[in-house]
């Protein structure tokens, strides 16, 4: 049965036109798969694919403190950043726990653009309105406004320049552009009739993405991404849905938010300190992220490889090699690029170096594996 609590993103229609599989995440209603996640992850590393990302929630920060305030939330630093660059980073709590993982833009001198998860909207949104007490700073939730499409692969820059008109080449690894010159009319822009849909607001582009592909996400109204979407498709592209979405983060080792990140797990705890400024004057979380750095945290986020072809799934138990429960399975796939039975995987500090024994209950049975690297393919960035 529908649950008619979740939303639906402007392109919903269009993905059951497709014929897409849909299911709950995040509080709407997405799409899992087309042709199949096998398909679809094989076309983002090898060539290009398609997603509807509509459901992430944006946030604009503007105004005399709007850097200042970015900086108290922020584990990164921005102090100083170029107009154009995005930082990726996280807001903690004051325990150390984490708020949320984001992306922030620098859209211009006192103006920012955060990317929050689906599923934090309305807790990130009051987290970040309630820190915000004596900043001289504008806060809108853009969410409902933007809709938010992602073109990644090998190819993706090739088809963002011929197919939607929209020059990219000049863009490095998370740095981001706005245009309103968008041509996807037949007189190089939008048709007259649409012009209005952009409210004044420019299209956003950047060069960032979710699969350890190149590819680039763009960001602007419903109308507009409706048009986006629909000649991406008509050119061949392959839509892809949340299922290769998360197969392809997974296998680069990048977290999700509830698996790898949570109010429990620290960014330190999940090894991405290198967000983690601790040279700031300050940000919310500081204090226990440099004592938990210092003196090393009980647990470390993972991977772990299995010599038989088994899945280890997100809750399954760790073990040592006495069989004792030592960690948890966050997330574990058979990988489609490399052909590995893989998983990151929480475990207590002293069973985290590399090469260490381990082994993970699956079901009745007790599968053997070694710590291993978490980053189980090579990313494919575009850095100059």
């Amino acid at each position: 049965m529908e649950n008619n609590n979740n939303k639906r993103t402007c392109l919903y229609d269009k993905h059951v036109a497709l014929g897409a599989l849909m299911s709950p995440f995040g509080g709407f209603e997405m799409p899992i798969q087309y042709a199949g996640i096998a398909i679809e992850h094989h076309a983002v590393r090898k060539k290009v694919g398609l997603f509807d990302v509509s459901h992430m929630g944006e946030v604009t920060v503007k105004g005399k403190d709007a850097e200042r305030y970015v900086q108290h939330i922020f584990t990164n630093d921005i102090a100083g950043a170029p107009v154009g660059k995005i930082y990726y980073g996280m807001m903690c709590y004051e325990n150390g726990g984490t708020v949320d993982d984001l992306l922030v833009y620098k859209m211009g001198e006192n103006d920012f653009f955060l990317v929050i998860n689906a599923a934090n909207i309305d807790k990130d949104w009051a987290w970040i309105q309630q820190n915000a007490k004596g900043f001289d700073i504008d806060l809108q939730n853009r969410s409902d406004y933007y809709g938010q499409i992602a073109v990644q692969g090998p190819e993706a820059e090739h088809v963002v320049e011929t197919v939607l008109g929209l020059p990219c080449s000049e863009l490095t690894f998370y740095s981001v552009k706005t245009t309103l010159n968008s041509p996807l009319g037949p007189t190089g822009r939008l048709p007259k009739q649409e012009l209005s849909i952009l409210n004044s607001d420019n299209v956003i582009l950047s060069r960032t993405g979710y699969t350890g592909e190149d590819g680039f996400e763009i960001y602007a109204s419903h109308e507009f991404i409706r048009a986006c979407w629909d000649k991406l498709i008509a050119a061949g592209v392959q839509p892809c849905g949340l299922g290769c979405r998360d197969t392809l983060r997974f296998e680069v080792g990048l977290p999700l938010y509830g698996d790898e990140l949570s109010e429990d797990i620290t960014p330190i705890m999940a090894g991405l300190g290198m967000f983690v400024k601790l040279d700031k004057a300050e940000f919310i979380g500081k204090e226990a992220l440099a004592k938990q750095k210092a003196e090393g945290p009980a647990k470390k986020l993972v991977g772990i490889e299995l010599a038989d072809k088994a899945i280890p799934r997100h809750g399954y138990t760790v073990l040592n090699m006495d069989g004792e429960p030592v960690g948890e399975v966050t997330t574990g796939y058979h990988t489609l690029s490399t052909d590995k039975s893989v998983c990151m995987a929480l475990v207590d500090a002293h069973y985290a170096k590399l090469d260490t024994e381990l082994q993970i209950q699956i079901r009745k049975k007790v599968f053997p594996g070694k710590v291993v690297k978490k980053q189980f393919y090579n990313k494919s960035y575009k850095k100059s």
